[in-house]
């Protein structure tokens, strides 16, 4: 389990239980792209939740930090910081107090 009671990336856990509606609005273009999907709840929710797993845990996406959130990532910046992965060239962060771990999948 996780820090912060069972969440997965800053998200609390999804339950079962009654489906609600949503509905949103979409282009002529989406429309036509969407045409042959068979079912569209489906691919919609699959889509949402993909979009979700990679938003940012702490903005969730939007790019901007709350005050309370920015003093939150200053305590944790203290002790971290950002690199570049020398195999894959992706930004991460890397904890200070640890030696770079030789196993990493990359």
């Amino acid at each position: 389990m996780e820090p912060g009671g069972g969440r997965l990336r800053g998200r609390p856990a999804m339950k079962k239980g009654k489906q609600e509606i949503v509905t949103f609005k979409a282009d002529r273009s989406l429309l036509e792209a969407m045409k042959g999907v068979g079912n569209r709840s489906e691919f919609i929710r699959s889509a949402v939740l993909a979009a979700l797993d990679s938003a940012c845990p702490l903005c969730k996406g939007t790019g901007i930090l709350t005050a309370n959130q920015k003093k939150h990532w200053d305590t944790l910046a203290e002790d971290h910081f950002l690199t570049e992965c020398e195999k894959c060239h992706e930004v991460h962060l890397v904890c200070s107090n640890q030696a770079r771990r030789k196993d990493t999948p990359f």
